[in-house]
């Protein structure tokens, strides 16, 4: 038939490479939403775990990266605790 376009084959996608940067999101023990990469570059703590959720999506997006949410408590890699005041 001429003149209708052939349907494209559907193809699933491969399994995700396990080497890909990952992007965890899950909460410390003190209960901060936290959005941390496996390379340890990229760290955010955030007030909701939608707050969380977003930005991990759209860091993902950008960098082709897999999403991983956690159970187990994840370990801030810059602290929280306030800086002293330098005299």
């Amino acid at each position: 038939m001429q003149g209708f376009a052939t349907p494209m084959s559907y193809q699933p996608h491969p399994e995700p490479d396990e080497r890909a940067t990952a992007i965890f999101v899950g909460q410390d023990i003190a209960g901060h939403w936290l959005v941390q990469d496996s390379e340890g570059m990229l760290e955010g703590r955030f007030v909701s775990r939608g707050a969380a959720m977003q930005f991990a999506a759209a860091e993902c997006q950008t960098y082709h990266a897999l999403l991983r949410c956690m159970s187990e408590p994840l370990v801030p890699l810059v602290s929280f605790e306030p800086l002293e005041a330098v005299r």
